[in-house]
């Protein structure tokens, strides 16, 4: 099986008679970080409704929801990209998977439409996380949630989210408080969520690019039909001038100099959401 180191995201290859049972420690001959490796998983064959799949590019956010949920007892599994929900969304089946819409490589309401669109996936519960970059600009709700069954801004998350699981149990499978089942192990490494940092091992270029995705995530959540009609019209950067030279203000602000004077982060992520959403309307 393939791996990749949690510090510098090399790809290591391990056989899988290397791993014991209870998993295996393994030191990356490129960084000198030692993970522990674990067998994958049996692909599940039916929904498991006591886990809960957290699919979060923040850290913070992730952890937060997930001692929430564990606390009401459910199981969680947490991961940070498009790619991960949609590998472990497949392989897991949970019954609830709460969604960052901003999350990078595949765009978390682009996750929420692919899910629901598969007959093996399309009964689990979604809660979409709208990414508010600026939360004093938005005081309403999205005008689409993708074909999610719920939303929950990150500043009610401890207030809200166990309720909107809760509720999402009973309507979906079944009354009752949440009976506890022993977990899977997730396949891959596992590690404390200090080493589990993100997709990158430089956290600064991230965490811009993270920024620029939360911009983008806000206009599409809010104005769907603009975006996909300006995309097609090529004229995208035009129609969200005033939206994009607010945002770009935000990210002179919160990104430090350093940060972006190794590369044009803003200007590429929106270049990359122009042509995966034209790709995607094209299609």
């Amino acid at each position: 099986m393939v791996v990749i180191c949690p510090k510098c995201r090399t790809r290591l290859k391990v056989q899988d008679d290397k791993i014991s049972p209870g998993g295996s420690r393994f030191r990356c001959p490129k960084c000198s970080s030692v993970f522990l490796v674990k067998r994958p998983p049996e692909k599940a064959t039916e929904i498991n409704r006591n886990l809960v799949m957290v699919a979060h590019a923040d850290a913070s956010v992730a952890e937060t929801a997930e001692k929430l949920l564990r606390a009401e007892g459910y199981d969680v599994v947490t991961v940070r990209d498009g790619i991960e929900a949609m590998v472990t969304a497949l392989n897991r089946l949970p019954f609830v998977a709460l969604i960052d819409v901003g999350l990078p490589k595949i765009y978390g309401f682009e996750v929420c439409r692919r899910l629901k669109g598969r007959p093996e996936t399309e009964d689990i519960g979604i809660i979409l996380v709208p990414s508010i970059h600026d939360e004093t600009r938005y005081r309403r709700p999205p005008s689409t949630l993708y074909g999610a069954d719920d939303y929950v801004e990150r500043h009610e998350m401890e207030e809200s989210l166990v309720a909107k699981v809760n509720r999402l149990k009973r309507e979906k499978w079944s009354a009752g408080p949440p009976v506890q089942e022993q977990e899977t192990p997730a396949a891959g490494p596992t590690t404390t969520p200090a080493a589990a940092a993100g997709p990158s091992h430089d956290e600064g270029v991230e965490r811009a690019r993270r920024f620029v995705r939360t911009v983008l995530s806000d206009l599409y959540i809010y104005n769907p039909q603009m975006v996909n009609d300006s995309v097609m019209a090529g004229n995208f950067r035009e129609a969200f001038k005033t939206q994009l030279s607010e945002g770009f203000k935000l990210y002179q602000i919160r990104i430090p100099q350093e940060v972006r004077d190794k590369g044009d982060f803003f200007n590429e992520e929106i270049d990359e959401f122009i042509e995966r959403k034209k790709r995607e309307l094209e299609g």
